[in-house]
């Protein structure tokens, strides 16, 4: 458990002193996510995703640390399917506007710093606004189970409470 708070508590101190700003000029090249916090990672090809999304993971789980961390890159308009995570998962956002959603309640906007701590096992969906890019580190527990993926988030789902 120690190691899960130094984990999470470096992530955050990094996250809060490196993060981009949209006033800042941020240098980076073509390997790195627009806030050039982490490397932007490979395209993810699987069908959990609608559009363009990036995965680098950082940590991933093992027999002293039971979480994965990644770094997630979603294009505008890109999204994950419904899901849920057996042992919760922790969303902390480093740039750009996206959206959060639980099944059954409202859909909610996204921005640099905002975190979101999704319930064990409740079926929910993340990823980009329909116009601007989206960043966040994913924090996932695997000590109960691998991700349960669902059905796809409907358009008119996504762009609910948009206009």
């Amino acid at each position: 458990m120690k190691k899960i708070k130094q984990t999470v508590l470096g992530l955050i101190c990094s996250i809060s002193l490196f993060s981009c700003t949209q006033e800042a000029k941020v240098s980076h090249d073509a390997n790195t996510d627009e806030c050039g916090l982490f490397a932007k990672g490979k395209k993810v090809t699987n069908d959990n995703f609608t559009g363009a999304v990036y995965l680098q993971p950082l940590i991933e789980s093992d027999s002293l640390n039971q979480n994965n961390v990644g770094n997630v890159s979603f294009e505008p308009g890109a999204r994950s399917k419904w899901h849920s995570h057996p042992a919760g998962q922790i969303l902390l956002v480093t740039g750009g506007v996206g959206y959060y959603q639980e099944k059954g309640r409202s859909k909610v906007i996204l921005r640099k710093g905002d975190v979101i701590k999704c319930p064990p096992n409740v079926p929910h969906w993340h990823g980009a606004s329909a116009d601007t890019a989206f960043y966040q580190v994913a924090i996932t527990g695997r000590e109960k189970g691998p991700t349960v993926w669902l059905e796809a988030v409907s358009d008119s789902v996504y762009l609910a409470g948009d206009r």
